[in-house]
């Protein structure tokens, strides 16, 4: 009982016991009259999947939610995608700071798996800045959306100051979150016309996608010293994830404005065609929000955008994926393998082996869950068209990275593979290695060393 006890209470089990409980607190909620906007109130399991969706800040969905959810639905849902942004042990911990109460041992750890980092000094201090982070940008996010909802040149029908705040509010917590979830049956299709709604929203995104340990560093340092030890200093971590963004947003820029020009693309004024393409660049890895028809992209394009959303945002993010840093520390270690080298260098630094062996694993996991999980479906799904079988994988990936981008697949899919999709949306939010550490028990150091012996890979 003891040891029961002790694993149920681990910082791992922790973590997940928090999501499931919130999930289904969620669900139950998004089940009651009051939240359906029509007569009928909504079956558990359509309750269950957006709940989960919106816990585990993917943005997949089996209804409409402008229309399907009342008001009071829709409130559930933003308080669900905002908590699972930023972490259930992560929020109960800050109310514990604010309460002036001493974070505990077992708190700490829990909030270092959460944020996906065991060197971060100063955690009471990170977790205050994360908060102050996401209120701070959604309040800007608000304030912008607000002045665009009431123009009369919008997109949509301009609305009185009284009613524009409500879609403002809920667009800008969903963007930072990466939560996916728009009030308008297409998504953002409806904005095309407006560059800048689309530039705070993909700055919004981008923000919640680097991660708060990348805005804490960038916040902390004095920019204004000349004097570099005073100044502070970008961490590797912050390098990385910087570097690594830049890059994979120029290469989807450039591969869907190529693919699209005469594609989805076709048609448009060539301002319209590139913040299109930069906004699909921005959108696949982590929000989900669309704005060019999913189903109608070129093939190269789609293999492109499958790519992004399994890479994914950076850790302690809001986003999901395999994360930027664990395919950058990859490529390093192929690239040294290559030229004979033992380490792992980047930027001049060592990388520990403990990070790569933790990458390695990390990719090897994921991409098990999207096969296991792919082929599930397809077993599941009658009649598998050769055309629906890419749908279907596009779907299941989309659910493992928690992008949340769709092929207008969900809501036909089978009760089973939605409760498919469900446990592929929690895994992929809380990372396949959280929940095999968590399944395997408690840590066990290992006492023995055994004598090497070659064995021939490759």
């Amino acid at each position: 009982m003891k040891e029961f006890f002790a694993r149920f209470l681990s910082p791992h089990s922790l973590v997940v016991e928090g999501f499931v409980l919130f999930i289904l607190t969620g669900a139950a909620l998004l089940s009651l009259p009051a939240a359906s906007s029509g007569p009928e109130r909504l079956p558990f399991l359509d309750a269950l999947f957006t709940a989960t969706s919106a816990v585990c800040v993917t943005g997949l969905s089996v209804i409409d939610i402008g229309s399907r959810l009342s008001s009071f639905g829709q409130w559930v849902l933003l308080a669900l995608f905002q908590f699972g942004a930023l972490g259930i042990t992560a929020f109960s911990t800050f109310l514990l700071v604010l309460a002036g109460r001493r974070l505990s041992v077992r708190s700490e750890f829990a909030l270092m798996d959460a944020y996906g980092t065991k060197k971060v000094k100063g955690l009471k201090s990170l977790l205050i800045w994360t908060f102050g982070f996401t209120l701070l940008f959604e309040a800007v996010g608000c304030a912008l959306f607000f002045l665009w909802f009431t123009r009369p040149e919008g997109a949509h029908t301009p609305l009185p100051p009284a009613e524009a705040w409500y879609p403002a509010l809920f667009h800008s917590v969903s963007c930072f979150c990466n939560a996916g979830f728009a009030l308008y049956s297409d998504s953002l299709e409806g904005f095309r016309d407006a560059p800048l709604f689309l530039s705070a929203t993909a700055v919004l995104i981008l923000s919640g996608s680097l991660g708060f340990i990348v805005l804490y560093n960038l916040a902390t340092i004095k920019w204004w010293r000349r004097d570099l030890r005073k100044r502070g200093k970008l961490t590797l971590h912050t390098k990385v994830v910087l570097i690594a963004t830049a890059a994979l947003l120029l290469f989807a820029f450039a591969t869907t404005l190529a693919l699209e020009w005469n594609g989805t693309l076709q048609g448009m004024p060539a301002a319209r065609k590139l913040w299109c393409a930069a906004f699909h660049a921005v959108s696949p890895r982590t929000a989900g929000f669309t704005i060019l028809p999913t189903t109608g992209l070129h093939e190269g394009t789609r293999m492109i955008t499958e790519f992004m959303m399994f890479v994914g945002g950076s850790p302690a993010s809001v986003s999901g994926g395999a994360k930027t840093t664990t395919m950058v520390i990859l490529l390093m270690t192929v690239l040294a393998m290559c030229h004979k080298r033992n380490e792992t260098v980047i930027f001049a630094r060592t990388v520990p082996n403990s990070a790569v062996r933790e990458s390695i694993v990390i990719v090897l996991l994921l991409s098990s869950l999207i096969a296991a999980a792919y082929f599930t479906m397809v077993c599941i799904e009658p009649s598998v068209a050769a055309d629906r079988a890419p749908r279907l994988f596009f779907e299941t990936l989309s659910a493992c990275s928690t992008s949340g981008l769709s092929m207008d697949t969900t809501a036909t899919l089978r009760p089973q593979t939605r409760l498919l999709l469900i446990f592929c949306m929690f895994v992929g939010r809380l990372g396949p290695l959280t929940i095999a550490v968590t399944m395997s028990g408690h840590e066990e150091p290992q006492r023995i060393h055994y004598s090497e012996e070659d064995i021939v890979v490759g």
